[in-house]
């Protein structure tokens, strides 16, 4: 990472919090305080393919933007894709290593790696654009032209901790503010993002994710000269700008609320916040909102907690009795209702691994597809131990 006059707050010497803020963890304690607590609890994570793709383009572009060419000719050409393809082969095999040495993860999408490079070379492009340099065609960019994008960077991939220890915060790029002339006229914050772009403006939570890296830069850089921040989305070449007032007490009144506590903090299920989380495998609560109707049922795709009936692992075929909650912290009684199963791939694995270690107690059947009275589960679903979390259990 480059530092060219910018203060990123404490040194190595300086103690850090015991916990910190992030705008991530800011944004899942608001979603619901205990997807947050679940969240710092050291479960297994999980790690899916938009992962991998954002993080096989964000390591590639900071390995190019840190590489020294001053020793080259300026006028090279054809340099810049080969670089960047053999740049981006390495980290997506890093990515890969990574992904199957976690436990839990969704199928490997080879034609993802067409979705890497078209994001890697959009956000080289959107780089170029922001150096005043419009050239369209990677291979004909020189490295007189590239020296040029490197001399607008101040910082690649810098971590921001406040003074205090208490806000952390890691910015992709912090660029120079050019006028139409070049010349610099403030300091820039960027986040690339390599998923949805927003229909017109960015999200409340994105706005205040790129507004909370705006405010720890300025909070460790009192002299700081004008900023922007900026997301900037890959997949439709577009810089969305956040405006807005500062979070900064916001912030350290979200860090006053997240200290961890024995107990577990209180649930607010919710569709979409649920639909997406996790841990329901650990939130006894979420089970409880689907079955008192809270949260409503898809048509297509359901998670269930069960109980195994019959298993043949060789066919994988499987049938498995439906379990209702029986009180608000997990215990299960039997609902009478029963479905027969097609497993495969991961699914099939992942109970085979569980009956090989013996165990026999209530399933979280993540993401199981209904066809009638028969579901599918493959490499999009998941079968983890039904295990409630009512007290912590970090050390």
């Amino acid at each position: 990472m480059e530092e060219r006059g910018v203060d990123w707050g404490p040194s190595n010497g300086y103690e850090i919090q015991e916990y910190q803020l992030s705008p991530s963890s800011w944004n899942r304690f608001e979603e619901c305080p205990r997807k947050y607590w679940l969240s710092r609890q050291r479960l297994p994570k999980k790690i899916g393919m938009p992962i991998v793709i954002g993080n096989a383009v964000h390591n590639s572009v900071e390995d190019i933007c840190n590489i020294d060419m001053s020793d080259r000719d300026i006028s090279e050409k054809e340099w810049l894709p080969k670089l960047s393809a053999e740049i981006l082969s390495n980290h997506w095999q890093l990515q890969k290593d990574i992904f199957f040495e976690m436990k839990r993860h969704s199928g490997w999408k080879k034609n993802s790696y067409n979705k890497a490079r078209e994001g890697l070379n959009k956000a080289l492009l959107m780089l170029l654009s922001q150096a005043k340099i419009l050239e369209v065609d990677l291979s004909k960019i020189t490295i007189g032209m590239w020296n040029k994008v490197r001399e607008i960077i101040l910082a690649n991939e810098g971590t921001m901790n406040s003074n205090c220890g208490k806000l952390m915060g890691r910015l992709d790029l912090l660029l120079k503010d050019l006028d139409q002339d070049g010349n610099q006229i403030g300091w820039i914050v960027v986040d690339l993002k390599t998923g949805r772009p927003p229909k017109d403006n960015l999200s409340e939570t994105v706005n205040r994710q790129l507004r909370f890296y705006r405010d720890l830069l300025i909070l460790i850089n009192p002299n700081h000269p004008p900023i922007r921040t900026e997301g900037w989305y890959t997949s439709n070449q577009t810089m969305y700008e956040a405006i807005g007032d500062s979070v900064t007490k916001d912030a350290f009144d979200a860090w006053a609320s997240i200290e961890l506590t024995e107990d577990p903090f209180q649930a607010t299920p919710q569709e979409f916040v649920c639909g997406f989380c996790e841990w329901k495998a650990w939130c006894p609560k979420w089970f409880v909102a689907v079955h008192d109707e809270t949260l409503k049922r898809h048509k297509t795709f359901n998670d269930e907690v069960v109980t195994l009936i019959n298993f043949d692992s060789e066919e994988g075929l499987a049938s498995f009795k439906l379990m209702i909650p029986d009180g608000l912290d997990g215990e299960l009684r039997d609902s009478e209702k029963s479905f027969g199963a097609f497993l495969s791939n991961q699914s099939l694995n992942q109970l085979r691994e569980l009956q090989n270690m013996g165990y026999d107690g209530p399933l979280f059947l993540g993401s199981t597809r209904v066809d009638g009275e028969v579901r599918y589960l493959g490499d999009w679903s998941e079968i983890l131990p039904w295990n409630p979390l009512l007290k912590s259990i970090r050390q």
